[in-house]
């Protein structure tokens, strides 16, 4: 990745603790489980995102909301290059956490708790906003409150909004998606905005360019990949092969990789492979943001792919 960034980008999301069960499979209904261990890691979608943009070498700005029992998340941003002065404290209420179930084949299942996540004000987002501009980026994940209204405010500062609809609900579809300039997100979140049961990626991603002609679709596949569909074309790029340790920030680490890039000036095709690779040497990881890899460390993992 080279050239010169002219943007910032905004990550405006949330900030959850992590609290990762190890478990031999998924607790099912009545059931009292063991698990074998219990690790604690920086979390939550937003911060994910903020930090592999950060990695990927982007002018990086987070905003949102923590408790005082979420500080150290703070510490961990700034480490990875973050800005963090747009995150308000909220004395007396519990940072957003998330209870994390994760097998032996490194998949996992998550429940998450809200907390300061879902206490973002108007207030906050306009003073936030009031600080960027035409062109800079504003990424969205769907862990905080606030979302139509921020949307809203940025599309009038004409800043390029890109949503990850993760996760999913009744509130995406809220959201005024025609003012969405990338979606960045899965064929299930796909389907469900489309209310389609098409299954195959790539009809998948033409269908929601389709309803959505001026943003640029990128559809990641899983093992099997990603698929963007813009204005340029229609572009794939191939999974590569590794040992899966956990996947818990893979999503998140593509989006942070693929927008980076994209910003640097990167085309679409190169960015796929950048975001590919960061997301795999994730996998290979355990923990969420502290599995996000630095950019050279993705540089070095292309070059290997290449030689």
């Amino acid at each position: 990745m080279s050239g010169t960034m002219h943007h910032k980008i905004l990550c405006f999301g949330s900030l959850n603790i992590d609290h990762v069960y190890s478990v031999d499979h998924f607790v099912a209904k009545g059931e009292t489980l063991s698990s074998q261990k219990l690790e604690t890691f920086t979390g939550g979608k937003g911060l994910n995102q903020s930090v592999a943009l950060a990695r990927a070498g982007a002018e990086t700005y987070h905003a949102g909301a923590i408790g005082p029992d979420g500080s150290f998340l703070l510490d961990m941003m700034k480490e990875a290059g973050v800005h963090t002065d747009y995150v308000t404290m909220i004395p007396d209420v519990h940072t957003g956490h998330a209870i994390i179930q994760r097998d032996k084949e490194g998949d996992n299942c998550i429940l998450l708790y809200g907390g300061t996540n879902q206490l973002i004000t108007k207030e906050q987002a306009d003073s936030v906003l009031n600080h960027f501009s035409a062109g800079d980026y504003l990424v969205l994940q769907n862990e905080i409150n606030q979302l139509p209204y921020i949307v809203e405010k940025a599309h009038v500062l004409g800043m390029t909004i890109v949503l990850n609809p993760s996760p999913m609900n009744e509130k995406v579809l809220q959201l005024p998606l025609d003012e969405i300039d990338i979606f960045l997100l899965n064929e299930v979140e796909a389907g469900q905005i489309l209310g389609s049961h098409v299954s195959e990626g790539r009809e998948l991603a033409a269908a929601l360019r389709e309803r959505f002609p001026n943003a640029t679709v990128v559809l990641t596949l899983g093992g099997d990949g990603s698929v963007c569909v813009c204005s340029d074309g229609t572009f794939f790029q191939p999974a590569y092969k590794t040992h899966v340790a956990d996947t818990t920030a893979a999503g998140d680490t593509y989006t942070g990789y693929f927008l980076a890039s994209l910003l640097h000036g990167s085309s679409v095709a190169n960015s796929m492979k950048a975001a590919s690779a960061a997301a795999s040497i994730a996998c290979s990881r355990k923990g969420a943001a502290p599995s996000i890899p630095v950019e050279a460390e993705v540089t070095a993992f292309l070059n290997a792919q290449d030689s």
